[in-house]
């Protein structure tokens, strides 16, 4: 299957309540899975398409608030559209999975693989002190893998959680394994797991629900924030994920998430057998990200790289976790350009076998 039809055949098969959303390519796929499956008649999903991001990501906040597992996919453009959106939904604590099929910017840019969202990904996007869980999945088989993920951890947190794709991983093709059915909740689980906060209507057993982000009084805000900011830390200390790839002996490491870090495992695998001792740390989460297993390689390791598809913009957390112990650079490729592995190898060699190259412009 294609990565955009792999996440819209989990999503029905993890019992997914709604689909709102608006086309837009390289994620157009998703949606159009979804109207041509007709999930409505397999499972009682509703799959509609909205008149503009602003609204879709709105919807999403709606059957939210009720408890019920709503989704939405777009590609970077339209997700700068639901910002606000996002913005109001994490301020009101609900869960709810936003998919960004990332294409190169900025502006309309082109509909080609990008990674440069990763600041408005991992640094909030809208206004105020939120985060999302960001999940970065590098095959078809994660991209499918994490929307149920995405929903088990939504609703453990109450909060959004974000799947960053790319316009690569989203069209190409690659054998998947599926999940098996899950059936929607009832109306009576729904009201059994999540009444106590959800707006289901009030039975006289309990106090009204009311679901908002607005606290007109500084000090509300205030405590709620701090609410949030616990609930964050609680989300750093048990849901960092991440992959090492032969990181054990490496002298030098690199860092990639998504489609970067799938070529720099081939990358991994030329410098070794040139007798170079390179490793690889993929971030699964990128937020929570794993700041601890990187500043513990920096203890042995001599320095790092971070790959990216962006000019620049996770190797600041690297840097961070790295804390000035070992040099961190950066190489990537912009616009919709998809860097090789043996442009990375070649890196390594220019930054760390022979720095006086880079010096003379060999690094990026």
């Amino acid at each position: 299957m294609k990565g955009n039809e792999a996440i819209a055949e989990a999503a029905i098969r993890a019992g997914v309540d709604a689909y709102y959303g608006y086309p837009i390519t390289p994620q157009s796929e998703v949606m159009e899975y979804l109207m041509a499956e007709r999930p409505h008649l397999r499972t009682g999903m509703v799959v509609l398409q909205a008149e503009s991001e602003v609204a879709s990501i709105n919807m999403v906040y709606g059957a939210a608030g009720c408890a019920k597992k709503a989704m939405t996919s777009s590609s970077s453009p339209g997700v700068s559209l639901m910002q606000e959106g996002i913005s109001y939904i994490a301020g009101a604590e609900l869960p709810c999975l936003v998919v960004n099929v990332a294409r190169g910017g900025p502006g309309l840019g082109t509909i080609q693989p990008s990674q440069a969202d990763y600041f408005q990904a991992t640094k909030g996007g809208g206004h105020g002190d939120y985060r999302l869980i960001v999940l970065a999945p590098n095959s078809v088989q994660e991209q499918a893998d994490f929307v149920s993920l995405s929903f088990d951890l939504a609703f453990r947190y109450r909060t959004p959680v974000m799947i960053l794709s790319d316009g690569a991983l989203g069209q190409m093709m690659e054998k998947v394994e599926l999940p098996p059915q899950r059936e929607r909740m009832t109306a009576e689980e729904i009201e059994a797991q999540y009444g106590h906060w959800a707006t289901l209507g009030k039975p006289a057993s309990r106090e009204r629900n009311i679901i908002t982000s607005l606290k007109l009084k500084a000090e509300q805000m205030e405590a709620h924030n701090l609410h949030l900011q616990r609930k964050y830390a609680q989300i750093q200390e048990a849901e960092t994920r991440y992959q090492s790839l032969r990181c054990d002996d490496a002298d030098y490491v690199l860092v990639a998430y998504g489609l970067s870090s799938r070529i720099c495992q081939k990358a991994v695998d030329l410098a070794r057998a040139q007798g170079i001792k390179v490793g690889l740390l993929r971030p699964i989460t990128l937020w929570p990200f794993p700041t601890a297993p990187i500043a513990e390689l920096a203890r042995a390791a001599k320095g790092f790289i971070s790959v990216e598809m962006s000019a620049g913009q996770m190797v600041e957390d690297v840097r961070l976790a790295v804390n000035g112990l070992r040099p961190v650079h950066h190489f990537g490729r912009m616009g919709g350009m998809i860097t090789s592995p043996s442009q990375v190898l070649e890196q390594i060699k220019t930054l760390f076998l022979n720095p006086q190259a880079s010096l003379n412009g060999g690094a990026h």
